[in-house]
């Protein structure tokens, strides 16, 4: 599935968001008719019943009949399909449970026709939405081809998102009988042994500064404010990093991914903190205070006060014993 950024003018975005209002109404009654299932009651309406209580809504309520059917029709086929995963045995999948406005928005539409997709430059598409017509959205890399269906979608930061669904195609292997240590780590979707990186963002010193001021704000900030909402967004958007393996007996550095590739690709077991799974890792936690120095020297009241003490506590260290 390819993820593209998807660039809406303002009143396509207001066509979006209704659309994402009317998939979670429709997601929202259907999780609602399956909550009063219970023992010896009539159970809940299948997916062909739901359509039909959709096409007696929408007849109904002329709000509901301005958003696009497709759109709705296609929240009620997720949701039948999230319940049969649900009851799989061999590969079972959470309840569906509610959704809320501002979170996970997004809708799926199908039937996707070989032109309503389009490339107009070097770095810019258009893509057919129902009720919002072209919609641009960045030209990052080819749009798979053959793509049946497509999932617009809104992170909280408030960006919209497109993703094209399809087949890939198998790739053949280079049957030159050569290993390569994969490791699928935060940082990066992929590390390879060699070296590669198959996707590793990264923060600079400067954004890493205004990260670390934005989580302190954050922690400061009262819940359901208005305040706690602005850092939240600014946090959203910064929310990259990239992890750096170093050894603090040799000064060795690397990529904390390809390192753990690397390890695998040499068939050595390693542990979430560098070490080999038998000897104690080098950069290991810190250790109990049975292991400290004896409580005479040793005050770790003192020591973990961000490197201050009190005024009655320097009168007491400096006074002779």
């Amino acid at each position: 599935m390819s993820r593209y950024r998807l660039l809406p003018t303002p009143a396509q975005q207001a066509v979006l968001r209704n659309h994402c209002a009317h998939a979670r109404y429709v997601w929202n009654l259907a999780v609602e008719q399956h909550s009063h299932r219970r023992a010896g009651r009539v159970g809940a309406p299948g997916h062909l019943e739901q359509c039909r209580q959709l096409t007696q809504a929408r007849a109904e309520h002329p709000w509901l009949a301005a958003g696009s059917q497709m759109v709705q029709q296609q929240a009620l086929r997720d949701f039948a399909q999230a319940m049969a995963a649900f009851f799989d045995p061999h590969n079972p999948a959470g309840r569906p449970t509610w959704r809320k406005a501002g979170r996970n928005e997004g809708v799926r539409i199908v039937a996707v026709k070989p032109g309503a997709v389009r490339r107009l430059s070097r770095h810019v598409g258009q893509v057919w939405v129902p009720k919002a017509g072209w919609v641009r959205f960045r030209w990052s890399c080819a749009v798979p081809p053959g793509a049946k269906s497509y999932r617009v979608t809104m992170d909280r930061s408030g960006r919209w998102h497109i993703a094209f669904a399809a087949i890939p195609e198998p790739v053949p292997a280079p049957g030159n009988g050569t290993a390569v240590g994969i490791d699928r780590g935060v940082t990066a979707s992929a590390a390879l042994s060699t070296g590669e990186l198959l996707r590793a963002p990264s923060l600079t010193a400067r954004e890493n500064t205004r990260l670390r001021r934005l989580q302190r704000t954050l922690a400061e900030a009262g819940r359901g404010s208005n305040r706690r909402a602005r850092v939240k967004l600014a946090i959203a958007r910064l929310r990259e990093s990239q992890a750096v393996f170093q050894c603090t007996a040799c000064g060795y550095a690397r990529n904390a991914d390809v390192n753990a590739a690397r390890n695998i690709a040499a068939g050595h077991a390693v542990t979430a903190r560098g070490g080999d799974g038998v000897t104690r890792p080098v950069n290991r936690e810190p250790q109990l205070l049975a292991s400290l120095p004896a409580a005479s020297s040793w005050n770790p009241r003192l020591h973990f006060r961000r490197g201050r003490m009190s005024r009655r506590r320097q009168a007491t260290a400096g006074r002779p014993g």
